[in-house]
């Protein structure tokens, strides 16, 4: 994967994006007439990092089942897509505050080229997707022996 250099704009106008996306929403009812609570977007939190023979993804996905996750690579793109359902309302259990977000979620990840697509590994385990991307026998570094002569 390739690093992409840190833009403090970038981030401010991703920012105003989800701000402006929260304001178009609607709200839950107020409590106590005090403080007006927003269904907001959500993406499972990613970690990336690289070995000498992979790239690692590791995604945050709390109160996901298995069967809710999908992950696919095409064409150098690497989606993990799935659902946070919402509990069930339960007779005689009043919610006073619901923090953590629930729906649907996708995120996507340019592959380089140096990626082997059909060697991904995927596991899943105590709410945390563990993707391993193996790099191909070509992106390995070689040593090579030079003689002087």
């Amino acid at each position: 994967m390739t690093l992409v250099r840190w833009d403090p704009f970038r981030e401010l106008e991703d920012m105003s994006d989800r701000l402006n996306r929260m304001i178009n929403r609607p709200t839950l009812p107020q409590t106590n007439g005090k403080e007006t609570m927003v269904v907001a977007d959500w993406a499972p939190a990613v970690d990336v990092s690289e070995t000498d023979g992979a790239y690692l993804i590791k995604a945050e996905i709390p109160d996901v089942k298995k069967e809710d996750v999908k992950v696919t690579v095409e064409d150098g793109v690497l989606t993990i897509q799935g659902e946070r359902k919402q509990e069930k309302e339960e007779k005689g259990k009043k919610y006073h505050r619901v923090e953590r977000s629930y729906g649907r979620f996708v995120r996507s990840f340019s592959l380089p080229d140096l990626v082997d697509e059909e060697k991904v590994k995927a596991e899943f385990k105590d709410g945390v997707l563990n993707l391993q991307l193996p790099k191909s026998e070509k992106a390995k570094p070689k040593a090579i022996e030079v003689t002087v002569g």
